[in-house]
């Protein structure tokens, strides 16, 4: 929690001098906004290890289907991914560009998911084949 309190003050700060900067130089401004992205990043990536091997080992003892937790993490990051690129269109005036890519992203989570579609309906099968 304090981490999160760190990164969102800097986040804060950043914003201010993204504003002052702005007037004198749009390079420089966007140079202080890559490179603060970049660090939050960073941190984020460190909570997601956590997370991931958490996954793992709930994977291992639970005896769970590995490819299913690889789906989901999939769907997870091109989720962010997409956020976060979206945002950048719609920070550079591409609103529209940013919603096609949401639509985009929606495509490709459901296309990867139909795995697990599948399984859930042979799952629901084998339930009501035994009732």
């Amino acid at each position: 929690m304090d981490i999160f309190l760190r990164v969102t003050a800097g986040i804060l700060i950043a914003v201010v001098l993204n504003v002052v900067i702005a007037k004198q130089g749009k390079d420089i401004s966007l140079l202080l906004v890559l490179a603060v992205c970049t660090m939050v990043a960073t941190v984020a990536v460190e909570f997601f290890r956590e997370i991931i091997a958490f996954l793992r080992k709930l994977e291992s003892v639970g005896n769970l289907n590995g490819g299913m937790l690889k789906i989901l993490l999939k769907c997870v990051g091109i989720a962010l991914l997409s956020e976060i690129s979206g945002m950048i269109c719609t920070d550079f005036g591409n609103a529209s560009l940013s919603k096609i890519l949401h639509m985009l992203a929606t495509a490709v989570i459901l296309w990867l998911a139909l795995p697990v579609f599948t399984e859930l309906i042979e799952l629901a099968e084998q339930i009501l084949g035994a009732a």
